[in-house]
């Protein structure tokens, strides 16, 4: 089931994938939504085997999606408050999507003021781009904002 992206309407929207370089796509998207006086949402793909356990896991026990969600949605809302030092309001708002990255961010492209992504996740390096980033810069409906990544 796809997820519902009218919150995507008209806020700049970030793809987060838990890694520290997706933070920094967070921190310029928070600037970037302010700037526009828009909101900022937060969108984070997942898979049974990307999602953390849920509260309810234990063994002989195969918690609900809607439980892998709430987990989601937990560690998002960590990720996010520690990337901004804020936590989620009424103009941030976090968006898990059971669904791949690249499908999730095209669809939020279609009604979203932009879009914004790290240059490279938590996947294998790639010289200048990430499989994900590439992809929506190809396919993207609407602007995209790809964040580099910072010099160490």
């Amino acid at each position: 089931m796809e997820a519902d992206m009218s919150v995507c309407r008209g806020a700049v929207v970030v793809g987060h994938d838990g890694s520290t370089h997706s933070d920094c796509a967070v921190q310029w998207g928070h600037e970037d939504a302010q700037r526009r006086g828009v909101p900022l949402v937060v969108l984070r793909a997942w898979t049974i085997k990307s999602a953390p356990k849920p509260a309810t896991f234990e063994p002989g026990y195969v918690p609900s999606e809607d439980e892998f969600a709430e987990a989601v949605h937990g560690q998002l809302a960590d990720d996010v408050t520690s990337a901004l030092g804020v936590e989620a309001g009424s103009q941030l708002v976090l968006l898990p999507v059971h669904e791949s990255a690249k499908d999730a961010l095209i669809r939020a492209s279609e009604v979203a003021a932009v879009v914004v992504v790290a240059s490279r996740g938590k996947g294998l390096a790639r010289a200048l781009l990430g499989s994900t980033s590439e992809h929506l810069i190809k396919q993207a409906r609407g602007p995209v904002t790809v964040v580099p990544q910072p010099i160490a």
